[in-house]
């Protein structure tokens, strides 16, 4: 948390002189290849945390390690979750340019790591790394935008670049399918390496962002809460073990579940406690975020709308392959309605808030959206026409993308701008969160669910076989094709299996249901038009740029 948020968000004094209306900053090539390299690496970090669960059965085949491949996955869910709060303050301590680019670099070292890893446990390492770069990613992309952006306008430009996370997430299995078919499972790796290396040389190139440097590098690394950091990043690593455990390594009974679990949610409360005493100078997590209504309402209702789009974009492509036999390739193919009609629908949600000002009705209405799309959802089943998944895609990914970009600027309507660091990685955290609730929850309640109907399968070793927690992993093409159709045995399976996600489809419309009543909580508070931040474009930069640019000009045309 910066200083600046010790100070009144305004000056009323008799005293105080009064400021001079802000002039608008004029939005040359450089903003724009700020806002493109935000997005190119917004885009790689989505991309990554949905690539690799299509390509890790390739990984374990190569590099061995069957029984811990669930680290692959959870290594990075560790560190992108866990270290977004550090970020958030040593933003406000070192200024957003340098961390920007060090997150990048890092995220960069452990691609290369990965691609080029040559046993499970550099692997898993390198996964590690990555989330701790994109961590950072996350977090600072959203800053940079709160920085340089108006809260009135925000919407808009949120739009872009949760069009980029958007697409990244759902080409993640696409791209996977047809490397794996294609090629080499390491290039889901090296893929990012030039990629990110245009990134980094946009940001450097052209991020120039105010920084006030008037501290030593001694005084500023005292300001960070090193015991909050500590406290809070050793919750949630406890916390997300037992969930990368649960129904997969032990069953959620297991105390090796609850033992971590029920410490990582008292670590939390611990937290919180400390972070609102005296002793938290300050904070990585001010309370005071908390403290009214409409804060509070959003960050619950991104919990709710992140786990409800994983929801959807992990368990759409289980229909796909287990159910319609659809290849990884071809179900990222499948997918492609919830992605195109997302992206644009994000754009429009962030122009009305923009237009308007008001965040409330985007938020009932795209909420209403989310739940009648679920409703369709659990209509699917193994008869069901094309026609039918394209629509019902559409109507909840119409819903999924209106609120996007209107998520954030709500946030922050009744917190100041010196809050924008701690209120962005706040978010960002509980973002986080929700989309690995939206995975396990899912995949629970599909076991459960196959449990409960696997005596239609007459087979009694393929019942087995995926009874016990094991169906969601075997639902897929090439384990459905390879089942003998004797007896009906691989209709039976397909049928189950349709059925277990019918169940997910019914309980997901409970937790968008409470998300849409959740939004009434919400207070409407009118979005600010001016920008006032100390860690703003840099003018001087800019105005240089204008100087260089009028001189280059014919003469007669810059008279005119």
């Amino acid at each position: 948390m910066s200083t600046a948020a010790l100070k009144p968000a305004s000056d009323t004094s008799a005293d105080a002189p009064a400021k001079p209306p802000p002039t608008p900053q004029k939005r040359g090539v450089r903003f724009w290849l700020i806002i493109a390299g935000l997005s190119i690496t917004g885009l790689l970090v989505a991309l990554e945390a949905t690539i690799v669960s299509t390509a890790l059965p390739s990984i374990i085949a190569d590099l061995g390690g069957a029984d811990s491949y669930v680290w692959v996955i959870m290594a990075y869910f560790l560190t992108m979750t866990s270290f977004q709060p550090l970020y958030g303050q040593l933003a406000d301590i070192f200024g957003r340019r340098y961390l920007t680019i060090l997150a990048v670099a890092i995220f960069t070292l452990g691609s290369g790591l990965c691609g080029g890893a040559d046993n499970l446990n550099m692997m898993i390492a390198g996964r590690a790394i990555q989330g701790l770069g994109g961590s950072g990613i996350n977090v600072l992309v959203e800053l940079i935008i709160c920085d340089i952006i108006p809260l009135r306008e925000r919407g808009t430009f949120m739009g872009i670049i949760f069009g980029a996370i958007t697409l990244g997430t759902a080409l993640g299995p696409l791209f996977a399918g047809l490397i794996v078919e294609y090629s080499t499972w390491r290039w889901v790796f090296y893929l990012n390496l030039p990629v990110a290396g245009v990134a980094l040389v946009v940001l450097t190139l052209f991020l120039q962002v105010k920084y006030d440097r008037k501290l030593s590098i001694g005084q500023s690394l005292k300001r960070i809460d090193y015991f909050g950091n500590a406290l809070f990043i050793a919750s949630c690593v406890s916390t997300l073990i037992a969930l990368g455990w649960a129904g997969t390594v032990y069953p959620w009974s297991s105390f090796r579940i609850l033992v971590p679990l029920i410490l990582g949610f008292a670590g939390f409360a611990a937290f919180l406690f400390y972070e609102g005493s005296r002793f938290a100078v300050e904070p990585i997590m001010p309370l005071h975020l908390f403290k009214n209504r409409t804060s509070s309402a959003v960050f619950i209702i991104t919990f709710f709308h992140s786990l409800a789009s994983v929801w959807v974009l992990y368990f759409m492509p289980v229909y796909f392959q287990g159910v319609r036999m659809s290849t990884p390739a071809r179900s990222g193919v499948q997918l492609l309605p919830t992605v195109v009609v997302m992206i644009p629908f994000g754009g429009i949600g962030g122009k009305l808030l923009e237009k308007y000002g008001k965040y409330k009705p985007i938020h009932l209405a795209a909420f209403a959206i989310m739940v009648i799309g679920y409703g369709l959802l659990t209509l699917l089943d193994e008869n069901s026409s094309t026609a039918e998944w394209v629509i019902f895609q559409i109507v909840e990914s119409i819903g999924f993308g209106l609120i996007l970009a209107a998520l954030l600027p709500a946030l922050q309507a009744k917190l100041s701008e010196a809050d924008s660091a701690s209120s962005t990685a706040t978010w960002g955290f509980i973002r986080a969160f929700g989309m690995v609730w939206g995975s396990i929850i899912p995949s629970s309640i599909f076991n459960n669910r196959f449990d409960q109907l696997a005596g239609r399968i007459s087979d009694v070793a393929i019942r087995e076989q995926l009874s016990g927690g094991h169906a969601y992993e075997h639902a897929t093409k090439a384990f459905v094709s390879a089942l003998p159709t004797a007896n009906g045995v691989r209709d039976q399976v397909i049928s189950v299996f349709s059925d277990s996600l019918k169940r997910t489809w019914q309980i997901g419309i409970t937790f968008v249901g409470l998300g849409f009543l959740f939004v009434f909580m919400e207070e409407q508070v009118e979005l600010r038009k001016d920008l006032e931040t100390e860690y703003g474009l840099d003018e001087k930069v800019f105005k240089d740029e204008e100087k260089d640019s009028a001189a280059t000009e014919p003469r007669g045309k810059a008279e005119k």
